[in-house]
Order: C-alpha cells, then sequence, then structure tokens
C-alpha cells in the first residue's frame, strides 16, 4: 500500500478493532461488473455511522436539541484491487487522530479472502449547529474514540 497516511501496513491494519459487512448489490456495478468508484465513499459512511453509534454520538447529534454536529471536511479512496457484484467486503473503520474539534477517521476495505480491495481516511470536523464554527471535543469523547 503506497497511501501517504499509512506509515507501517501492518501495524496500520492491526489497529482496526471496528468493522461492518457489506455485501456488493448490482445496482453498485458499471457496466463491467466491477464497484462503481463511487461506492466505497457510501461504504465508508455506513461505517462510520456504525462506528460513531457504537460510541454512543450519534444520538446527541441526531436530537434536534443538539448543539454540535459533525461534519465531513474531507474523504480519499485508494483503490487496491477490482472488486465485483456479490463479494462480501469487511469495512473497517478507527480513529487514527484526534484534533481539538477534528478527527481523522482511516478505512480499510478487505474482501473474502481477507485482502485488502481499498483504504481510506478523511476527516470529521464537529460544528456548532447555530453558528457553523468549530466546536471542540470533550475529552469523554476523545476518550472514547481512541478507545476503539
Amino acid at each position: 500500500m503506497r497511501a501517504a497516511y499509512i506509515e507501517n501496513t501492518e501495524q496500520w491494519m492491526a489497529e482496526f478493532q471496528f468493522s461492518i459487512e457489506v455485501k456488493v448489490r448490482f445496482s453498485e456495478t458499471d457496466m463491467y461488473g466491477h464497484l462503481n468508484n463511487t461506492v466505497p465513499f457510501t461504504y465508508f459512511e455506513m461505517a462510520r455511522i456504525e462506528f460513531l453509534k457504537s460510541l454512543g454520538l450519534m444520538t446527541d447529534w441526531i436530537s434536534p436539541n443538539s448543539e454540535t454536529i459533525p461534519v465531513v471536511a474531507d474523504l480519499q479512496c485508494d483503490f487496491l484491487q477490482q472488486v465485483f457484484f456479490d463479494e462480501r467486503l469487511q469495512i473497517f473503520v478507527k480513529a487514527a487522530k484526534i484534533g481539538s474539534s477534528s478527527v481523522d477517521i482511516h478505512y480499510l476495505a478487505k474482501n473474502e479472502k481477507n485482502f485488502p480491495v481499498f483504504t481510506g481516511r478523511g476527516t470529521i470536523v464537529q460544528i456548532n449547529r447555530e453558528t457553523g464554527k468549530a466546536q471542540g471535543w470533550s475529552e469523554q469523547t476523545k476518550q472514547l474514540m481512541l478507545a476503539k
């Protein structure tokens, strides 16, 4: 893997603890039967939401009374192998680095043979719902993200 955000591949992959499974639907493939290159971003979102739900953070953010919401500031995907219709993928997600109001999230997708097929990373920023300005994480939230 040659992604700039991965220094040591073995160590990087070993740090993932949370994952979800997805099955590639026919509608997610192109005319050649390959997974469309936009779909991994949907898989990243699905895994990220489940990861954040597992931390108990989504309940607060989706409440109409919540002061803060998370926004995606950037997102990238690096393709390693072809993926086809009906394959089952394990999408791993972890908080790689936490800033005062942002978190760098990393992703790893493996196929049924346990081979990496694509990787990714993205930054999420917690903002104040009314002002649109960045709002810092609580120490408890930082600890939750780093624990998984």
